[in-house]
């Protein structure tokens, strides 16, 4: 029950990874067509974008990468909350930015396209992160049908084992085999001459005498088992 199948996260996860790798890379690489905010200088590094972009970036790809490649449900959850993390930090990071004398800066050009840096940058990123995660983490939550079904049929097998060696233990304990068939008992299949051969044969005085009043001995047979 603690197995879940790998494909379960695959998508969620690939998604994560790549809005990660967006929300890394968007500050540096977006002033080569004015999208961004406060400096128009490409790949400038500013501990601003460490806190606001890089590091929830990172937690979001960690978070993808487990929910990619692992198949232990208690894995994937922390995966699916440490994505969730991230997200929530893409969301709030640019409210509480400003209490440390911090933010991202000034967004770049018209109205238009100041809404869409927000949205791409920050609160609409880690909105749509948010969601992915959290629809994994309740996939991971459920329990399905052929899981279950799966893991009933695992737990047989192994009582099944389990009984089978107990009782082939008690055997080796006794020194008693398995319970010899009526008809082997009877001597069939052995060396033993059957119960027919081994009763008393007439004798022949007995023979004469049935010969003699006319009448023709047969001799009962009884038949075999």
């Amino acid at each position: 029950m603690l197995k879940a199948p790998r494909s379960r996260g695959m998508i969620n996860g690939l998604l994560l990874v790549l809005l990660a790798l967006w929300g890394g890379l968007i500050p540096f690489i977006g002033p080569y067509f004015t999208f961004g905010f406060g400096s128009t200088a490409t790949w400038h590094y500013t501990s601003d974008r460490l806190w606001l972009s890089i590091l929830p970036a990172i937690a979001v790809m960690l978070g993808g990468l487990i929910l990619l490649i692992s198949a232990a449900r208690s894995v994937a959850i922390v995966g699916s909350w440490l994505a969730i993390a991230g997200g929530l930090w893409f969301v709030v990071g640019t409210t509480i930015a400003p209490l440390w004398g911090g933010g991202p800066g000034r967004a770049l050009g018209g109205q238009t396209r100041q809404i869409a840096e927000h949205l791409s940058f920050f609160e609409g990123l880690g909105a749509i992160t948010i969601l992915l995660a959290a629809t994994a983490l309740g996939r991971f939550l459920v329990v399905g049908v052929r899981e279950a079904r799966r893991a009933e049929a695992e737990r047989a097998g192994v009582a099944a084992g389990t009984a089978g060696a107990a009782g082939a233990a008690g055997t080796g304990r006794s020194g008693r085999g398995t319970a010899v068939p009526e008809a082997d008992r009877s001597g069939r299949g052995s060396t033993a001459a059957p119960e027919w051969e081994r009763q008393a044969q007439p004798s022949r005085e007995d023979q004469e005498a049935s010969r003699g009043d006319g009448h023709r001995w047969h001799a009962t047979l009884p038949r075999r088992r």
